[in-house]
């Protein structure tokens, strides 16, 4: 038997990732960025309905608070998405609601000077401005760490090696998100799982006019087949007689809101009135914004590679990070009750479709501010079972987590060192903020638990976050243990020359600004 060659048991490491149908800057046909836009703009429906449908009720608003805030909410992420596709990163991203607000915001909800407010309506927007005046106020430290080029130094400390499980656990500490909300309604769920994953891997080669169209739009026709079967369940009365909570996972009629919304309303600023501003309550959302940061960060990074792109060099990602920071001032200005990070569902479909254009993107945040403002077509698609995004999530958080482990190419796995940063990091990653997530749910508060509200509000919101974790653990060690001997091993060679814009010829090609606006801001 012939010796075995290396090449034949190894596989080079890639700056940019290979097998994609379209690149960051080149387009399908118009219709097919029509279709695939509509596609993104589904898919980002999941978490824009989901933040409003669990804090609106909590805070005593109405069906008719629900949906205006679903609007307004869909309303802004089309602004920011066509704001960070032309100006930040200018990578194919879409800037959805961030569940890392979620505590910041509950914490608000909680203050004893709402709660003690009768009228429900009134305690609504009354909570509505507080949060409004705490996300205007927060929303300067991505503005300050972004524009000011404060990111793009902190980014210097980043290897290869420090961003694989940050990346990775963008993906993986989404876990929640996934099979337990389609554990809610398995009998449309599973079958959603099935559909996507044999529609976008098995049968991708089935081709119409040399187009794959099962694998490129495989969401949008296992969402119509799924849904059209829920909705079938549900007029058959196969619910009627089933516990509330399978009743409102299941049932497409549930949500309220197709009753609920207006035929034509556009969104405004300030449409709930003046935000009202507390330092405690803006000092807990300042935790939120850093937390959305670091998610972004390792987001972007994902999105550059199933972009087919070169790592965004540092001062792009801060440039992103400053156009982020515009966003969530613009949540507080319309009052969408969270606020703006990458939307991570979205960027694994880049993957699953192999679709990494942005003129995409661009298109489905076009049909996130037009359904925005016509209110009953669009509360139409966003009456889609919670259970069947949450399935499509199983796939598509997997894919950007993997994407973090595709970094490991580039470091040394033979070093004791780095296996250590590595696992070390992924575990500490996930265990310490489900130890604060089930501290939480026996003793219905955080860990931190001092009188100080705002200190707890921010201890709480950054050890929730398993990317923040992985952040702090994994940048620490790689800078402090061994580093000066370890360029190599942490893959510091091939990060070197993606670090400033005229470091790769190809930097210029992805991430130049439009409108020859590079004249007035020269990179660095």
């Amino acid at each position: 038997m012939a010796a075995i060659k290396p090449e034949e048991i190894s596989h080079p490491p890639m700056d940019q990732l290979q097998g994609l149908e379209y690149c960051i800057d080149s387009n399908p046909s118009w219709a097919e960025t029509i279709a695939l836009g509509f596609q993104h703009y589904i898919l980002a429906l999941g978490t824009a309905v989901m933040i409003p449908s669990f804090l609106v009720p909590v805070m005593g608003g109405s069906d008719d608070d629900k949906v205006r805030v679903v609007q307004t909410l869909l309303f802004v992420e089309g602004i920011n998405t066509l704001l960070q596709t032309l100006f930040g990163t200018r990578l194919p991203t879409v800037i959805g609601g961030s569940y890392a607000f979620m505590v910041p915001i509950i914490s608000i909800i909680r203050d004893p000077s709402f709660a003690m407010i009768e009228d429900p309506h009134l305690r609504f927007l009354s909570t509505m401005r507080a949060v409004q005046g705490a996300l205007i106020v927060a929303s300067s430290i991505q503005i300050i760490l972004g524009f000011s080029q404060i990111w793009a130094i902190c980014s210097r400390f980043f290897s290869p090696l420090g961003m694989v499980p940050v990346i990775a656990l963008v993906g993986f500490g989404l876990f929640d998100r996934g099979f337990l909300v389609v554990g809610t309604c398995v009998e449309i769920g599973i079958p959603m799982l099935i559909l996507f994953i044999a529609f976008s891997q098995y049968l991708k080669n089935f081709q119409i006019k040399q187009v794959p169209i099962l694998e490129r739009f495989a969401l949008l026709i296992s969402t119509t087949v799924i849904w059209a079967y829920a909705h079938l369940l549900t007029a058959s009365g196969a619910y009627k007689h089933r516990p509330d909570l399978t009743q409102h996972s299941c049932r497409t009629d549930r949500a309220n809101l197709i009753s609920s919304a207006p035929w034509i309303k556009i969104p405004y600023p300030l449409e709930w009135g003046a935000p009202t501003f507390d330092a405690g309550h803006a000092f807990g959302m300042m935790a939120a914004v850093l937390v959305s940061l670091v998610e972004s960060t390792g987001a972007y990074k994902a999105a550059s590679r199933l972009a087919s792109a070169t790592p965004p060099p540092a001062h792009v990602l801060s440039r992103g990070v400053g156009w982020q920071g515009i966003g969530i001032l613009l949540n507080g200005l319309f009052g969408t009750l969270t606020g703006s990070t990458v939307s991570v569902e979205n960027v694994g479909l880049l993957g699953s479709n192999r679709i990494g254009s942005r003129r995409v993107i661009q298109v489905s945040a076009g049909f996130m501010i037009f359904f925005s403002m016509l209110g009953k077509f669009g509360a139409l698609f966003a009456s889609i079972p919670f259970p069947m995004f949450a399935a499509v999530y199983c796939v598509l958080f997997g894919i950007v987590a993997s994407v973090g482990l595709s970094f490991l190419q580039f470091t040394n796995m033979n070093s004791m060192r780095n296996l250590f940063i590595c696992g070390v990091s992924l575990f500490l990653g996930l265990s310490i903020p489900e130890y604060f997530r089930e501290y939480t749910i026996r003793a219905f508060h955080g860990p931190a638990h001092t009188n100080a509200g705002w200190f707890n509000d921010f201890l709480n919101t950054i050890f929730f976050s398993s990317p923040t974790v992985a952040l702090i653990v994994a940048v620490f060690l790689d800078n402090t243990l061994d580093y000066k001997d370890s360029a190599k091993d942490r893959g510091m060679p091939w990060w070197a020359k993606f670090r400033t814009f005229k470091g790769d010829s190809r930097n210029e090609e992805f991430y130049t600004l439009p409108f020859n606006l590079n004249r007035f801001f020269p990179p660095s």
